[in-house]
């Protein structure tokens, strides 16, 4: 049986994880709405965007990794 903090972990690694696969498809799919939709409240070039947008999703996927998924394995092992 699964502890509370193993628990825990499991579900922000589902939240998370979905979260940055929503983004990542978002993207691939309708860059061009993403970016109208973040150009009416933030002045910004195409190029400039694409390399902050693609730039957050690595940022977040490094995160999701180090402090979701990779502390759940570890309390799945020593649990």
């Amino acid at each position: 049986m699964m502890s509370d903090v193993a628990r825990l972990f499991m579900w922000m690694s589902i939240i998370n994880g979905g979260l940055l696969i929503l983004w990542t498809i978002l993207w691939m799919l309708i860059p061009d709405l993403v970016y109208k939709t973040q150009a009416k409240f933030f002045p910004i070039e195409r190029d400039t965007f694409n390399k902050l947008f693609y730039g957050f999703i690595g940022l977040f996927k490094i995160l999701f990794l180090f402090f979701n998924l990779i502390p759940f394995i570890a309390l799945l092992i020593i649990g």
